[in-house]
């Protein structure tokens, strides 16, 4: 990990711990809880180094908040446009990668985000 600080270090281990694709002030609100003198802007700040730097992945599915991911596989997103809720999906990514590059396209990043109702607001 290049630039190591304490205050990254907590907010990869709480972006590695949940599955639940935070935005930055949920996320600012978790690590909190073991340091509890970080600011926001420093939490922003490392979530872009990080996300710039591949150790995590940056999610916008168009609910106008940016969320984050710790976990940097080959995985698509479910959305939920009912409650919100952003699940994982596997992905077989190199299958993708493999095809556009029959167009000629040199791909470094796959981003997927299937949007519908999940199976708990489907049976309310």
């Amino acid at each position: 990990m290049k630039n190591y600080s304490r205050q990254r270090e907590a907010i990869l281990n709480v972006l590695r711990s949940t599955d639940t694709h935070p935005t930055a002030s949920r996320i600012y609100e978790m690590v909190q809880q073991s340091l509890p003198n970080i600011s926001l802007g420093t939490v922003y700040r490392n979530l872009s180094a990080l996300s710039k730097s591949g150790e995590i992945l940056s999610l916008d599915v168009g609910d106008g908040f940016e969320h984050f991911d710790g976990d940097i596989s080959s995985h698509a997103h479910l959305h939920c446009r009912s409650c919100g809720c952003i699940t994982d999906m596997p992905l077989k990514g190199e299958l993708i990668f493999s095809a556009v590059q029959e167009y000629g396209f040199s791909p470094d990043t796959l981003s997927c985000v299937v949007y519908g109702i999940c199976k708990d607001c489907n049976q309310n």
